[in-house]
């Protein structure tokens, strides 16, 4: 059995078979080093951000910051916005995808002409019919309906390219959205760590002010009994009044802090409260060797590497500018003058076509196109590359901040401790008289700020925690 060679039959293998015009996309090279530099053990990474990724806020093991996550998760207007963006991305390939299919419509109209002299009064009934008189000349009801198709098939891949480049998009949205949650639970995390330090210097500035307040007590007595001069006294009111400046400076910095977690958790600040807390000061430990899977969580990577390959489809949507459109109509109905006997065989109608356009001239305007094209392609891998280079110098940073702060840590520790020794040894020789009263503030003032660069030496351990889980694109899941 011959088939017939139709043009419609024709037109549809060239699309079935046609190719798509323009650059196939291959991934560019990245400078990635074999090594890094501050973590050894480590291989080069390559962008792939379907990995999972662990609760790694978990890790710092503080209840209170694992209810906050949760919150953030559905209630952070920056994470839901990126999730719309999304949606919306998605909803664009659907309606493109449907390009490559053809369109169907119907139609129907009911009209009345006439010639010769006279006018017509038309009355149209409630069953559809239609009646009147004409004071001259002739006139007719005319009944259609119809079913119509168009198509433009897709010869040389514009459509299919324009697809590929908004499916990329909506990839690059996904990470956008992945980029945003991790942003705010990052910016959560370290707000609520930094929350944590500020109670923890309140509670050091109030038992400090206590202290002080002591201390002004005996230098009063003593002034009043003539046993100490009156600049001992102000010397300690003027610990006093600064330790109460440090407490009102740290007050308002706790509050300033509760207020950046309420936005971050989709709260107005006047209607948050956060409790104040035991501070949980868990540093979680960078495993040794950390695989190279970590660095390809980054969604920054992903994103840009997904609008590197949006960028080099649009190359083949305006190549195939070159070529020419081709459509193809066709249409079946019915058109009578008796509406009772429009649905019949003989009132039957139909018709097939087809078209093609090409553009002759249009001075070098294709050509600017497409080379627009290629160098908004050159551009998106230009800023792959630093995206690249951007997040292996993130981690190089956060790599060697952790190893310092740590040894800076334990310093922090070993001084605290040593200044508050020091601070009871001078205190009990200067109630022997062994010592002047300046020896005693003196040493009142170390240990203070001592301690308070102690519990900062712990927040920014917390802090910078976060930032090498933040550069590493997600949190790592400690081995059993």
């Amino acid at each position: 059995m011959r088939l017939a060679r139709t043009p419609l039959t024709v037109l549809t293998c060239a699309a079935v078979a046609g190719c798509a015009v323009g650059p196939n996309y291959a991934r560019p090279s990245a400078p990635v080093s074999a090594t890094f530099k501050e973590a050894a053990g480590w291989s080069p990474a390559a962008p792939a951000d379907a990995l999972e990724r662990g609760d790694w806020w978990t890790l710092f093991g503080d209840p209170v910051l694992n209810g906050l996550m949760a919150r953030v998760q559905v209630s952070n207007q920056n994470i839901i916005a990126a999730e719309a963006a999304y949606r919306q991305a998605r909803a664009l390939v659907s309606e493109q995808r449907a390009a490559l299919f053809p369109t169907v419509n119907t139609s129907g109209s009911a009209t009345r002409s006439g010639s010769g002299a006279g006018g017509s009064a038309i009355i149209v009934n409630p069953d559809g019919s239609t009646s009147g008189g004409s004071s001259g000349g002739t006139a007719r009801n005319t009944y259609r309906v119809t079913l119509g198709a168009s198509w433009a098939p897709d010869i040389w891949g514009r459509i299919r390219r324009t697809i590929e480049a908004s499916r990329a998009n909506a990839q690059a949205s996904a990470a956008d959205l992945a980029a945003a949650r991790l942003a705010a639970q990052g910016e959560l995390a370290a707000n609520y760590f930094s929350l944590r330090e500020a109670e923890a210097e309140m509670a050091l500035d109030q038992a400090t002010v206590a202290s002080y307040r002591r201390t002004v007590q005996i230098s009063q007595n003593q002034y009043n009994a003539g046993i100490a001069p009156r600049s001992n006294l102000l010397q300690a009111q003027t610990q006093l009044d600064n330790a109460l400046a440090d407490l009102a400076g740290t007050q308002q910095t706790r509050a300033t802090y509760e207020h950046a977690i309420a936005m971050l958790v989709g709260e107005a600040p006047g209607n948050f409260s956060l409790a104040t807390a035991a501070w949980t000061s868990t540093v979680p430990e960078t495993p040794p060797g950390v695989p190279s899977t970590l660095l390809q969580r980054r969604p920054d990577i992903a994103a840009a590497e997904r609008r590197m390959a949006a960028a080099n489809a649009q190359v083949g949507v305006q190549v195939a500018a070159y070529f020419p459109s081709l459509s193809l109509t066709g249409s079946y109905g019915f058109a009578s003058t008796e509406l009772g006997a429009l649905i019949s065989a003989p009132n039957a109608l139909w018709s097939m076509g087809a078209s093609a356009a090409e553009t002759l001239l249009d001075f070098g305007a294709r050509r600017a196109r497409v080379t627009e094209a290629r160098a908004a392609y050159d551009q998106a891998v230009a800023q792959y590359r630093q995206t690249v280079l951007t997040a292996l110098q993130d981690v190089e940073n956060q790599l060697v901040a952790t190893r310092v702060l740590a040894a800076q840590y334990d310093l922090r520790r070993d001084a605290s401790a040593a200044a508050d020794a020091a601070e009871q040894m001078v205190t009990n020789r200067y109630q022997a008289g062994q010592v002047s009263f300046v020896d005693v503030v003196t040493a009142q003032a170390a240990a203070y700020a001592a301690r308070r660069a102690l519990a900062q030496a712990t927040a920014q351990r917390q802090n910078t925690a976060v930032a090498l889980i933040q550069s590493l694109g997600g949190g790592w899941r400690p081995a059993p």
